[in-house]
């Protein structure tokens, strides 16, 4: 489990530790949580986005951006989508 693994680094070693987790992957599962959706994008096959403690989507990035009807969408927008999805239904927006 890594916490934020590329934050405060420079993109050289942003880039090293990206490589690293590629390579750990290859014959384990890696669990990656952050904030920072671009490094997300970069690095994870596949995608569990939460909030407020609940799963509002679980696959890999192809599948996210069909469900979210945009092909080319960013894991941003798909998260305030997904978030919007899951907190309208059924507690009134709350």
């Amino acid at each position: 489990m890594l916490d934020e693994p590329t934050s405060g680094l420079d993109p050289l070693q942003v880039i090293e530790v990206r490589s690293l987790i590629h390579d750990l992957a290859s014959d384990r599962t890696i669990m990656l949580s952050t904030h920072v959706l671009s490094e997300v994008e970069a690095i994870c096959d596949r995608v569990v986005l939460m909030a407020r403690g609940r799963v509002v989507a679980d696959g890999d990035l192809p599948s996210l951006r069909a469900q979210a009807g945009e092909a080319d969408a960013s894991l941003e927008s798909m998260f305030v989508e997904f978030t919007a999805r899951a907190f309208s239904v059924g507690e009134g927006g709350a």
